[in-house]
């Protein structure tokens, strides 16, 4: 899955341009720069790839939700509809901006469950933020409907599903915004960095102000520009930007064969009896860096993943119910509001009680699924060699 599994002479040379010039910041420096602008040129190539018309580079995808929420004009009150299965960062941001995290069920995707977004939809919601986890994408059809009937921004968080497509259109560029995260771990990498994608033009103008302090970047220099709201440092480095120049051009070749190996590889998997698999909205869609499987029950997954933990093979199979990171469940620092920073009284009650609900659609459905992640760098035996060993050992468990 991870582009750093692929590191190559070509991400070499994108950061030796930056090295041999001096310039590691984004803006300025123009003289001294040699020509060279790897953030300016990323986000050409993340347009053109993905095919949407602006494209804002920042920090990290934590960082590409926050502005995405702030330039949507997301804040103090409003609430956000979002996936009870995600990764903490989706919530991190809607608090960062004052608003609410309200958490709903998921389904088979593994994403949100339409109907229980209609059911959380309040006078003060303001925005769907789906999750496309794992690679795969939300029903996007159900909830453009609901955003249309209901004056809502449909925000993509489509940080796990980079190069992943909907009906023929690049998630994260179907909604009013989308975002990608380009950490370490992601299909292609910068290291750290990630991005906002909109066709908006407004939606885009304020993202590139709010990631550099406000600035307009309408001056002749920095010096001059105007500030015509308060932004924040959410900037990305030239030497991230050169590790994602060279990994986007290189995109393709890992989609392929991340494809190529999901495909063997679930294949081998759908022989264990009882065994299923999440439901994909657009199959010819999913980005493939994970195979998301359920075995009957709770108790038989569990099963499994203790004999695949004393096999020494359960790393790259995620059991995201017992997950640290992704899965309300194990959320106690969402669900008691601990923050450093001392909130509004309003917004750690607000949090609190969303975070407190019952999920029993989504615990019946995570505590039944592993999520086995796809290897770029696996060779057909070894694909086959761990597809017996995975039968084997979870046959036998259950």
């Amino acid at each position: 899955m991870p582009g750093y599994e692929k590191w190559s002479d070509l991400e070499r040379k994108e950061l030796m341009d930056v090295i041999d010039s001096g310039i590691l910041m984004r803006y300025g420096f123009d003289g001294a720069r040699k020509g060279h602008w790897k953030s300016k040129e990323l986000e050409a190539a993340v347009c053109e790839t993905f095919g949407c018309h602006y494209a804002q580079l920042t920090s990290s995808g934590t960082a590409a939700l926050t502005t995405a929420l702030s330039a949507l004009g997301v804040g103090y009150g409003d609430e956000v509809i979002m996936p009870s299965f995600t990764f903490v960062a989706s919530f991190e941001a809607v608090i960062s901006v004052g608003a609410i995290p309200v958490l709903a069920e998921i389904d088979d995707t593994l994403t949100l469950d339409p109907a229980s977004v209609r059911k959380n939809i309040t006078s003060r919601t303001r925005a769907i933020m789906p999750v496309h986890m794992c690679g795969s994408m939300a029903d996007l059809d159900a909830l453009k409907e609901i955003c249309r009937e209901h004056n809502l921004w449909l925000l993509e968080d489509a940080c796990q599903s980079i190069g992943g497509t909907y009906k023929g259109k690049k998630l994260g560029t179907i909604g009013d915004a989308g975002t990608f995260s380009f950490d370490f771990v992601k299909t292609m990498t910068c290291g750290e960095g990630g991005v906002v994608m909109t066709n908006n033009q407004e939606v885009y103008v304020k993202s590139d102000g709010y990631t550099d302090h406000g600035h307009d970047h309408l001056g002749v220099d920095r010096g001059a520009d105007l500030h015509p709201f308060i932004g924040y440092n959410f900037r990305i480095s030239e030497l991230h930007s050169a590790v994602g120049l060279a990994q986007i051009r290189r995109l393709p070749e890992f989609l392929e064969t991340q494809k190529k190996n999901h495909t063997l590889l679930k294949s081998l998997l759908s022989e264990i009896p009882g065994i299923s698999f999440r439901r994909v909205p657009d199959p010819a869609g999913d980005s493939c860096s994970f195979i998301s499987w359920f075995l009957p029950t709770a108790e038989q997954t569990q099963r499994a993943v203790d004999a695949l933990r004393e096999a020494g093979i359960l790393a790259g199979n995620f059991y995201w119910y017992n997950n640290n990171w992704h899965y309300i469940r194990k959320w106690d620092h969402l669900k008691n509001a601990l923050t450093l920073n001392s909130l509004s009284p309003e917004l750690r009650t607000r949090i609190e009680a969303e975070a407190n609900k019952d999920f029993p659609i989504s615990d019946a459905i995570m505590s039944r699924c592993v999520s086995t992640s796809i290897s770029l760098l696996w060779t057909e035996e070894q694909i086959r060699e761990k597809g017996a060993r995975m039968r084997e050992v979870i046959e036998k468990a259950i």
